[in-house]
C-alpha cells in the first residue's frame, strides 16, 4: 500500500478535564465516525490523519489526558456483539466504503 493512500484509522482517548473533553469530542465528531463514546473511525491518508491529530494536540493537556490513533489493515476482520452502530454501506469523508467492513462475519 502506497504511503499516501487512505486508510481507516480508529481514534480513541481518555481526556481527564470535561471542557477538553467536550471540544475534543466536538472536533473529532465533525470528522469522523464515533463508534463508542471516546472511539472514533475516520478514513483518510497519513497526511490527512496526522493534520486532524496535530489539531487534536492542540485542544488536549500532554500531562494528563491519551489520545491514541491506530492504522487499520486493508481487510478488516473482528467480531461484533450487542447492537450495530454503522449501517451497510456508510460514506465516511466522501468515500463510499465497503459494507463488509462493517458487518461482521459469523
Amino acid at each position: 500500500m502506497a504511503a499516501n493512500t487512505p486508510r481507516l484509522h480508529l481514534i480513541c482517548y481518555d481526556i481527564t478535564e470535561p471542557k477538553r473533553l467536550a471540544r475534543v469530542h466536538r472536533y473529532l465528531v465533525k470528522r469522523a465516525v464515533p463508534l463508542q463514546y471516546s472511539v472514533f473511525l475516520a478514513y483518510g491518508s497519513p497526511r490527512a490523519v496526522n493534520g486532524l491529530l496535530t489539531v487534536v494536540d492542540t485542544l488536549i493537556d500532554e500531562v494528563s489526558d491519551d489520545v491514541r490513533c491506530y492504522a487499520l489493515p486493508s481487510r478488516l476482520d473482528y467480531v461484533r456483539l450487542g447492537r450495530q452502530m454503522l449501517p451497510a454501506g456508510v460514506t465516511l469523508a466522501g468515500v463510499d466504503l465497503p459494507s463488509e467492513l462493517f458487518t461482521a462475519a459469523v
